[in-house]
């Protein structure tokens, strides 16, 4: 199990791209009636319908000229094939009912959440059963339902709630659901649309966050009004528990349950910026704010102690410090009688160029994945005798290596490991040391004749930054090799070799090399990489993600005739930089779902969240370094930029479409040659459904192919 509470406007890298961010619905979301006085365009900051007139001409040009294209459609069949195929790994999750799984197809484009055994799931065919299908109520309701996840009560996992967002938008429905009987629950919990974290307390209370009304939610978008909703209760009727500021990002609930399925404490994470939290232990006799960094994250409990991992230095008391990315226990007995004067201790702490890549306890168990200079390793830590032994899991070496589900019954575990080259495999773990490779995903592209090579660039102020590029091994060393640099630089995110079949088949395949940079902003390298890149030194990550392009064209690998840059909301952000702080470097840009104006981040979508990332443009010192490299004023006439392709969706309450929107109409005010396509649906992954995403990667490998190739 896993308590670490999901970061509020986390940033989610997707295969080939990233995806991430926070948000509220749009309609009314522009800049809160704050036009800027010197922007022409602020009128796209809604979804007028001059606007959305707008979206549909551009939608109308790009999609004439990209679908043209006789590749365009080949490559949607073989994305499609890929993304629909019935032989990839369904990933699981431990329950005490089976192993839960949510599978997308040709035949259910919303999806079906089902359930088998692990002795079934074992076998080459598992006989699933169906939990809730996804497309029928879609159907029955009128409603396109994108499945958000659920929140199942301890121990017995029977009641969940669900949640269900109306085309991809973080704002969600929450829905009570019972398991067993596979239907929602008649005079259940039942949340209407909101952005919310739930939680449940007992099998008839639950807490809310959500918007309760005016002056309930934060300038990021988000609630910071925490309620106690019981059984029979209307919404209305509901009890408040907690409240933050409106300054916060957010306010959140989450209760810190055993593997046994015992409570040990309520408490609230209070966001005071996207990185920094102040968390509140709930209880009747007065409230407790626990005495721990503002940046750590609790794990979980195993043998009687709770887990706290840390992303900074903690001197916790006179001749006890840890370290940076840490991770520290209680005992738990103590840690309930006093949370504020249990004494932490050491359960694991990082070597050179290591991180901790994730963390989750099996019943008796802890088990971590770390990033090793950019490589997985995985181990086993049992606690006893007031000590903690580590073993190590004897997965592949050079891979990727991610925790995929832990049981909370018994000791078992399964990871997923990857390469960029090596299809995904599934390896399970019994608990007592015993490994088996129980999945595996075929080969999706011929990967024969490519090799995978690490490099690094130095960026301007010296620091060695690592590289991947996947290419030939006959790769002709003159400059002349189409090649697509990925990075995203941001939030601690780390950027890892993962197999993907779509950019296997739709780029490498061509005889193309993709490139990913691990660039500072990220978490690569832990918590002290994330801090280089700032903030006030923001712009040491777009030095980085220059660097590695002069390092390719340094090398020959490629030529800024035939290099790209790809990156998503964040990476949006990094792609804007490259082309308007370099645009010689370059002669394609795909740019998904970015941000892009950074005067006005903060009043669009969530963006009032990310002020920790980049600083805040009302205060003059801060303004003065994000205005230095904000993409969007920094597009000027007289420079030719590399013709970009702007994909955002109108569904993205996160980020929001309007960055794009404003670049795209910019580029034509200078007459720059540019694509621009606004997805209807699909939040901020810019696709709500396997088609989606089949047609969204289509579009843009065809746009490279034009550009870089042709």
């Amino acid at each position: 199990m896993q308590l670490a509470a999901r970061l509020l406007a986390g940033f989610v890298v997707l295969t080939g791209a990233a995806s991430m961010g926070a948000a509220q619905p749009q309609g009314a979301v522009s800049a809160a009636g704050q036009p800027a006085a010197d922007d022409p365009y602020t009128w796209l900051e809604t979804d007028s319908d001059r606007a959305m007139a707008w979206v549909r001409n551009e939608n109308q040009r790009t999609l004439g000229a990209l679908q043209a294209d006789p590749r365009y459609q080949t490559m949607v069949d073989h994305a499609l094939t890929i993304l629909q195929a019935r032989d990839r790994i369904p990933g699981v999750q431990f329950r005490p009912d089976g192993l839960y799984n949510f599978w997308q197809d040709a035949d259910h484009v919303q999806g079906l959440l089902r359930r088998t055994t692990l002795a079934s799931y074992r076998t080459e065919d598992p006989q699933w059963e169906t939990v809730l299908d996804v497309d029928a109520l879609s159907r029955a309701e009128h409603v396109n339902w994108v499945y958000h996840g659920m929140q199942c009560l301890p121990p017995e996992m029977r009641r969940c709630l669900v949640s269900l967002s109306n085309g991809g938008r973080d704002a969600d429905v929450v829905r009570e659901f019972d398991t067993v009987e596979k239907r929602f629950v008649d005079g259940g919990f039942n949340l209407p649309e909101s952005k919310q974290d739930v939680t449940w307390v007992d099998a008839d209370t639950i807490l809310v966050a959500r918007d309760w009304g005016p002056g309930t939610m934060t300038d990021s978008s988000y609630p910071f009004v925490i309620k106690r909703l019981r059984r029979g209760q209307s919404i209305d009727q509901a009890e408040e528990v907690f409240r933050g500021t409106r300054e916060d990002v957010s306010a959140a609930p989450f209760v810190l349950w055993d593997n046994d399925g015992r409570s040990h404490g309520v408490l609230v994470r209070r966001g005071l910026d996207f990185f920094h939290s102040q968390i509140t232990l709930l209880r009747d006799g007065g409230n407790v704010v626990l005495n721990i960094p503002q940046k750590s994250n609790f794990v979980g409990i195993v043998s009687g102690r709770l887990l706290l991992q840390l992303s900074e230095p903690w001197d916790a008391a006179p001749g006890l410090h840890f370290a940076t990315d840490s991770l520290v226990s209680y005992d738990l007995a103590e840690w309930e009688r006093d949370p504020n004067a249990a004494r932490p201790s050491l359960v694991w702490a990082p070597g050179p160029r290591q991180t901790l890549d994730g963390a989750s306890t099996t019943h008796g168990k802890l088990i971590i994945s770390i990033l090793d200079n950019v490589r997985g390793r995985a181990f086993a830590m049992d606690y006893a005798n007031g000590a903690w032994r580590t073993t190590p899991i004897a997965l592949p070496a050079n891979a990727t290596i991610q925790i995929a589900t832990t049981a909370d019954r018994t000791d078992q575990a399964m990871f997923s490991v990857t390469d960029y080259l090596t299809p995904t495999t599934l390896w399970y773990y019994d608990g007592a040391g015993q490994l088996e490779q129980i999945k595996s995903t075929p080969p999706r592209f011929d990967a024969s004749n490519e090799v995978v090579e690490q490099f690094e660039a130095t960026s301007r102020d010296g620091t060695r930054i690592p590289y991947f590029i996947i290419h030939r091994r006959d790769m002709p060393l003159d400059g002349s090799t189409p090649t697509l640099l990925n990075g995203y630089g941001g939030y601690q995110v780390s950027m890892v070799p993962s197999y993907s079949a779509t950019m296997g088949r739709l780029w490498l395949e061509q005889g193309n090399s993709f490139v990913v940079a691990n660039l500072r902003g990220g978490g690569e390298f832990g918590p002290d990489w994330h801090e280089a890149a700032q903030g006030r030194t923001k712009q040491r990550t777009w030095d980085d993600y220059q660097a590695v392009a002069e390092d390719l064209i340094r090398r020959r690998f490629t030529s800024p005739r035939r290099l790209g840059v790809i990156g998503g909301s964040q990476g949006g952000l990094l792609v804007g930089t490259a082309i308007t702080q370099r645009p010689d470097l370059f002669h394609a840009a795909i740019i998904q779902v970015p941000l892009f104006d950074m005067l006005r981040f903060h009043l669009l979508g969530a963006g009032a969240s990310w002020i920790g990332e980049y600083g805040d443009p009302r205060i003059p010192e801060q303004r003065a370094w994000i205005e230095a490299y904000s993409p969007y004023q920094h597009l000027r006439a007289g420079v030719t930029y590399p013709m970009p392709f702007i994909e955002t969706s109108t569904a993205d309450d996160r980020v929001t479409p309007f960055h794009g929107r404003k670049a795209a109409a910019r580029l034509a005010e200078l007459h720059q040659p540019y694509y621009y396509y606004e997805n209807v649906e699909g939040g901020h992954a810019a696709a709500a459904n396997l088609q989606e995403t089949a047609r969204r990667l289509a579009l843009e490998y065809t746009y490279a192919s034009q550009r870089l190739v042709d």
